[in-house]
């Protein structure tokens, strides 16, 4: 079987609570989404349709095209299931090659002694084939192979991203607590903002929002800063494949005329990394960035856009009294100043949250690494219509 041109089940991972968003990126890519579950969406495609969602995808973490399903109740049953597998026809002469996995048995308590058992099974067949033993390692640098593995029910797939996806590449320098580029991007396609209208960002920090929103409006895909992927590394790859779905990443960039993305943040140091970081996503000159108080950020009144904000959480105790205040003039800025646009606040910290006092419209689920963490999306009617509530 060609991989690169039959269709397999494809099985494209993200962080948890993004999933909604990463099915509506790969069905606006044209592609059907046979599930949907917590972590990923599954579908039928070929390697070189798992081409273009790799350089597509804003919310994925892994493209991974399954080669093959099977039972397993130890590590040698996984050996054995793979050690007759035409290994030779995914690898290429001399390549290297490295195992990621997830694994839930019991037998298992450390998942290393899995990958172990894959790579020998990958290395006895080649050897036995060709003399020669494939060289491998952990750095996901050559061909990936990843292992799935919970209770009875196994898989093996192709890893064709390598690197996780959910780090667009543009951003060289992350700041402090910065926000993972795909789950910034999930947020933002979570929102009411129609790519048209402003969006304004007060408390910026390295700039993750403002970027992401600019890449949005524009459509330009996270593929154009990045030139490395596990799919390269594979036999029968053909480089031409790839080069002109590349080249469909200029094409289809977007004018938006008189688009207005605001970011402000009182840390001088702030806006200089936020800056440097949208000149490197080339979308320097479609954000303004303000040296400001947060409250002082400058709102287009007749804008009726987006303002989005990821304050601190506050995880200590101490941090957290200190931060009551600033949430109380979050909600102070929302209601003086935000009128007429859509209020969007990111937070881990759902007491604090209640200091906005303004009532939510939704709340809406993520995790922000191991945080648990709501999108709360206020309607900021103009003039005095307001329900003064906790959030």
């Amino acid at each position: 079987m060609n991989f690169f041109t039959a269709k397999g089940l494809v099985t494209i991972t993200c962080h948890k609570r993004i999933a909604p968003y990463l099915e509506q990126e790969v069905k606006a890519l044209g592609f059907t989404v046979e599930e949907t579950f917590i972590t990923g969406v599954k579908l039928q495609a070929s390697i070189n349709e798992c081409i273009r969602l790799n350089l597509n995808l804003r919310c994925a973490s892994q493209v991974l095209y399954q080669l093959k399903s099977f039972t397993a109740d130890s590590a040698d049953d996984i050996y054995h299931a793979l050690k007759d597998f035409p290994w030779e026809k995914v690898l290429p002469p001399n390549g290297y090659f490295s195992v990621t996995s997830n694994v839930q048995h019991p037998s298992i308590n450390n998942s290393m002694f899995a990958n172990l058992r894959v790579k020998d099974a990958i290395v006895d067949r080649i050897r036995n084939l060709t003399g020669n033993r494939p060289s491998s390692g952990a750095a996901l640098t050559g061909t990936v192979i990843h292992l799935f593995w919970k209770n009875e029910e196994a898989a093996v797939f192709i890893d064709a991203s390598g690197d996780s996806l959910a780090r667009h590449g543009y951003r060289k320098i992350p700041g402090l607590a910065p926000m993972l580029e795909g789950l910034a991007a999930a947020t933002i396609l979570a929102t009411q903002w129609d790519r048209q209208s402003p969006f304004i960002n007060p408390m910026c920090g390295s700039g993750t929002l403002a970027i992401e929103a600019a890449l949005i409006a524009t459509n330009r895909r996270p593929g154009l800063f990045r030139n490395s992927f596990a799919f390269m590394h594979l036999q029968g790859y053909d480089d031409a494949v790839y080069l002109q779905e590349d080249a469909l990443l200029e094409e289809q960039i977007v004018d938006v005329p008189g688009l207005r993305i605001i970011a402000s943040d009182n840390n001088p140091k702030a806006i200089e990394n936020a800056r440097k970081n949208a000149v490197a996503a080339g979308v320097a000159h479609l954000i303004e960035f303000v040296l400001c108080d947060f409250a002082a950020t400058p709102v287009p009144a007749d804008g009726k856009g987006v303002m989005m904000m990821n304050p601190e959480y506050g995880e200590r105790l101490g941090e957290a009294a200190a931060l009551e205040a600033t949430y109380s003039r979050i909600g102070d800025f929302m209601k003086q100043q935000c009128g007429g646009y859509w209020g969007y606040i990111f937070t881990g910290n759902m007491e604090l949250a209640k200091k906005i006092g303004l009532k939510a419209k939704r709340r809406i689920e993520f995790y922000n690494s191991t945080i648990d963490c709501r999108l709360l999306e206020y309607e900021l009617y103009a003039g005095s219509r307001r329900t003064p509530q906790e959030s």
